[in-house]
């Protein structure tokens, strides 16, 4: 059995130093990876990455991150990413990452993503420049998910997830309001998901969701941002293809 940790919207800033680390530094008794679903930080800027570095700095399993929208407020994410490579963890946009806990291959695909909503209710490639833009950027985070869960087919993993900021799918957004759906998630990343094959999705952003969901395709979603999950991390268990 893989034990996966799993945790979103952290939102770390100075006063937060020191608040995770507790937690974290047990993982290695019940979790072979840690996940860290995005908007690590307040405003993204370097400044509050290096307090996330901090937390996550020489924990004794590996840590595989996407970056979430506060992370690229400050319009510096390729800093925060570095920040937190320095720290040790994967950092994820569009790429997947096989990390290694007691022999068991773990596949790691990962993308921010972006808005859209869902079926039937979705923005199309129609109109103004900027309406065509917010799609395809959403398409291309999609695309590049897909491919990254593809590279991982190819990697002989005992187990596959996706990683995004941003849902995949509406069910975990259950408690935030109707009108906001369109900005925290977008079919396209379920599609990608399902068709590229993932044993598990994991995305945070919906602050007043609700943790469990699933794609069309049958692959279990789930919303790990931390005032959905209530604490420091939570753990899935994922059967190997040894059971």
């Amino acid at each position: 059995m893989i034990r996966v940790a799993a945790v979103g919207d952290i939102h770390m800033g100075p006063e937060s130093q020191g608040t995770l680390r507790p937690s974290f530094e047990t993982l290695p008794r019940c979790a072979d990876v840690l996940l860290l679903a995005g908007d690590l930080t307040r405003h993204g800027t370097p400044e509050e990455a290096a307090i996330v570095a901090r937390e996550i700095k020489d924990l004794q399993v590996p840590v595989v991150a996407v970056l979430g929208n506060h992370d690229h407020h400050d319009e510096r994410p390729e800093e925060v990413t570095a920040i937190l490579r320095d720290a040790g963890a994967h950092v994820l946009e569009g790429q997947a990452a096989v990390v290694t806990s007691d022999g068991a291959r773990i596949g790691v695909a990962g993308t921010k993503g972006f808005g859209g909503g869902f079926v039937g209710r979705c923005a199309g490639e129609f109109g103004e420049p900027l309406m065509k833009e917010f799609v395809r950027y959403t398409r291309r985070c999609a695309d590049a998910l897909h491919g990254a869960l593809k590279d991982l087919e190819e990697s002989d993993c005992d187990v596959r997830i996706a990683l995004t900021h941003f849902s995949p799918v509406p069910d975990t957004l259950a408690g935030e309001p109707l009108e906001i759906y369109p900005f925290l998630g977008s079919y396209l990343l379920a599609e990608a998901i399902d068709t590229g094959g993932a044993d598990l999705a994991v995305h945070g952003h919906a602050h007043a969701g609700t943790e469990h969901g699933m794609t069309s395709g049958g692959v279990r979603v789930r919303n790990v941002a931390q005032p959905v999950i209530g604490q420091a991390f939570h753990v899935y268990h994922l059967p190997g293809r040894s059971g």
